[in-house]
Parts: C-alpha cells; structure tokens; sequence
C-alpha cells in the first residue's frame, strides 16, 4: 500500500521523502524477520520494537506527506486503519515475548 501510494509523489522526491517511507515500511517486515531468527524471546522482542518503532515512522511520513499535499484525505483514512492493525498485533505479539521470559 505505501509503495502504490508513494508512486504518484512528484518526481523529485521519489528518492527523497519517497524512498525514506518506503523504506520504513519494509524495515517492519525485515525487523520482525531478523528478530523471530533470535535464540531468546528477548532479543526478538527487542527487535519488534525497531519493527513497531519504523511503523509509527510511517504513520508520520504518511502525515508529513498529507500536509504536503502528496497524500489526501481518503488515503490517509485508508492506511491509518492498516497501521493501528499491524501496531495491535506487534504489541500483541512483543507482550507474548516479553511476558514469557
């Protein structure tokens, strides 16, 4: 969702602002893959801190973006909904970690 979104921004922050939200957005998937490799619970719950940390990273872009006119108001009603899905279930899923040490 954030790459089709971040497609229609002006070419010239494609590799500026652009490039930073799309690359928060994969830095949760790849935090919660590296961290799930991890031997203890702790040092996976740790990772899914960076994961919901680069979220809440995205969450801003999106409205860094909107104030900037990259992004309207239908779409930022679109992907809040997404974002505040995805943080319950990496608190969920940290909780689970941390309270099974």
């Amino acid at each position: 969702m954030i790459y089709e979104v971040s497609k229609d921004f002006p070419s010239y922050e494609l590799y500026g602002l652009g490039n930073q939200m799309r690359r928060s957005a994969v830095s949760v998937m790849a935090n919660i893959s590296e961290g799930s490799s991890r031997i203890s619970k702790k040092d996976f719950a740790h990772f899914l801190q960076f994961a919901y940390s680069s979220l809440m990273e995205v969450l801003s872009h999106c409205y860094h973006h909107f104030d900037l006119g990259y992004i309207n108001d239908e779409k930022i009603k679109e992907i809040k909904p997404h974002i505040y899905m995805i943080s319950n279930k990496l608190n969920a899923l940290y909780r689970s970690q941390v309270n099974n040490v």
